[in-house]
């Protein structure tokens, strides 16, 4: 019998807090106790979780003590602040923020591509949980890293509102009926413009160099987690008018020439990676397709017609799920020895 697990969860009335409770019970994960956390307007409202009703509280001192790993996804300031403290009282910290990622002394982890990363048998620590649009990325880089060697990445994405949260979905939901009905959506709180049928090249702040601190993250991310800290990485990331699931266009040199089916054959090395590749009957990745499961998938895969050393795909994944939830709780699964 799997040995019982005491669970804390921070931010668990938001998505991927949400999230994060769905995976555990899909996945039958031995949560003993379990202790749910909230910001201060969402205090004492009612969750469930594998058929009973828990209180979400608010954190203080001492919350987690007799927790062995909590699932924090409540943003970088609460992280910064708590996750330290839930460390010092004996738990793992698994963290969605990127409060840590970037922290060499933090393990930022795609179970898939860097497991041996995971701090298994060591004293509780911050395990840092990636980027979405970095997870399902790395997931396909990864094979071909091994097998080929990588010269240069470069990323389009194409990332659904839910990223951005409840807020994010809210607005796309008010926007599109008011337009729908032939208004004009209300100024815009949650995005820099309306996004409802529009495409915005704007996902966080700008940084002085003109790159946006989502696509640094995927830049500096990816290089962390393949271990190569000179990789030629360049991303532009776009908030497009979808609900779920994020796309990417992924453009990757390799150190050598090879044909398309060796390219097949790495892909169909790592687990958690689903090819869908048949052009000619519509066969491809698609983020409604996607919403809602476990694989990382890849399509679209064709060769440069100028440069035989660069592929082109097309990468999809649920950004709630993978991208979030589900890889922490696979961290934590490693960790525990669960899988």
């Amino acid at each position: 019998m799997k040995k019982a697990v005491n669970v804390s969860v921070v931010g668990a009335t938001g998505l991927v807090g949400q999230e994060f409770l769905n995976i555990l019970e899909d996945r039958k994960f031995p949560v003993g106790e379990i202790r749910l956390f909230a910001s201060d307007q969402s205090i004492g409202e009612e969750i469930l979780f594998n058929g009973k009703r828990h209180s979400a509280k608010g954190l203080e001192p001492g919350c987690f003590k007799g927790t062995d790993v909590a699932f924090f996804s409540a943003g970088g300031t609460v992280s910064e602040q708590w996750a330290p403290i839930a460390v010092k009282e004996g738990a793992f910290v698994v963290d969605n923020s990127s409060a840590f990622r970037m922290d060499r002394n933090v393990p930022l982890v795609v179970p898939e591509v860097n497991a041996h990363r995971i701090p298994v048998g060591k004293p509780p620590q911050i395990i840092a949980n990636p980027n979405c649009s970095t997870i399902q990325m790395v997931v396909a880089l990864k094979p071909l890293l091994d097998s080929f060697g990588i010269q240069s990445v470069i990323v389009s994405t194409y990332q659904s509102v839910s990223g951005a949260g409840k807020l994010g979905v809210e607005e796309l939901s008010r926007q599109t009926i008011a337009m729908l009905n032939g208004q004009e959506p209300k100024e815009p709180e949650t995005f820099a413009h309306p996004i409802a049928f529009n495409n915005l090249p704007h996902i966080d702040r700008f940084d002085s160099s003109g790159f946006t601190y989502e696509e640094l993250k995927i830049i500096r991310e990816t290089r962390k987690i393949l271990e190569v800290d000179d990789l030629d990485v360049s991303a532009t990331a776009v908030r497009t008018p979808t609900f779920n699931g994020h796309s990417e266009a992924v453009w990757v040199t390799l150190n050598k020439a090879v044909d398309k089916s060796e390219i097949i054959k790495a892909f169909q090395k790592i687990k958690g990676l689903t090819i869908q590749d048949d052009p000619q009957s519509n066969l491809y990745p698609l983020n409604r397709e996607a919403s809602g499961k476990d694989d990382v998938f890849v399509g679209r895969i064709r060769q440069d017609l100028f440069n035989p050393r660069r592929y082109v795909f097309w990468v999809v994944s649920d950004n709630v799920r993978k991208g979030a939830a589900l890889n922490g709780v696979q961290i934590a699964e490693k960790l525990f020895g669960l899988h």
